[in-house]
């Protein structure tokens, strides 16, 4: 795991992030400040949208991933909304057609390649985790990313 992370992308890397748990978690956050990255993590479950773009927004804010300018509110914003149309498959919307997620998501800022500054700062978005009508045992795995410049 080790070499596939020495130089992984912000993308990869915040796939990765949401897909790891326990000791391969801990190496890939170390791999992962060693690149430069700046990384979070967290958890929401919810039938409303709106509930999943705030948890994600307020993880960032806390952990220092994003301050309150527009600029950068903005890009995680934009990174969420596509993490998010990509693990609805394109059918944007959960509680009022009855569906439900329960999500991992990860958060990483940083260059799109370690060391590579010639196109600024980026912050990507992955949220992964089970997504159905809201009865246990009619959910399915999801996963979508989004990534775009500060």
């Amino acid at each position: 795991m080790i070499s596939v992370v020495k130089n992984s992308s912000l993308g990869k890397m915040a796939v990765l992030m949401v897909m790891y748990s326990g000791e391969a978690e801990t190496a890939l956050q170390t791999k992962g400040r060693e690149c430069g990255y700046v990384l979070c993590k967290g958890k929401v479950g919810s039938m409303d949208s709106a509930k999943i773009f705030a948890a994600v927004e307020t993880a960032a804010k806390k952990e220092g991933l994003i301050d309150q300018r527009y600029r950068e509110e903005h890009a995680l914003y934009h990174s969420v909304l596509e993490a998010y149309h990509g693990m609805c498959r394109g059918q944007d919307g959960l509680g009022a057609i009855l569906r439900s997620a329960g999500l991992l998501f990860s958060i990483v800022r940083g260059t799109k390649l370690p060391g590579d500054s010639s196109d600024g700062e980026w912050i990507a978005v992955a949220l992964y985790g089970n997504m159905g009508a809201p009865i246990k045992g009619y959910e399915h795995e999801v996963l979508g990313l989004g990534m775009n410049p500060i």
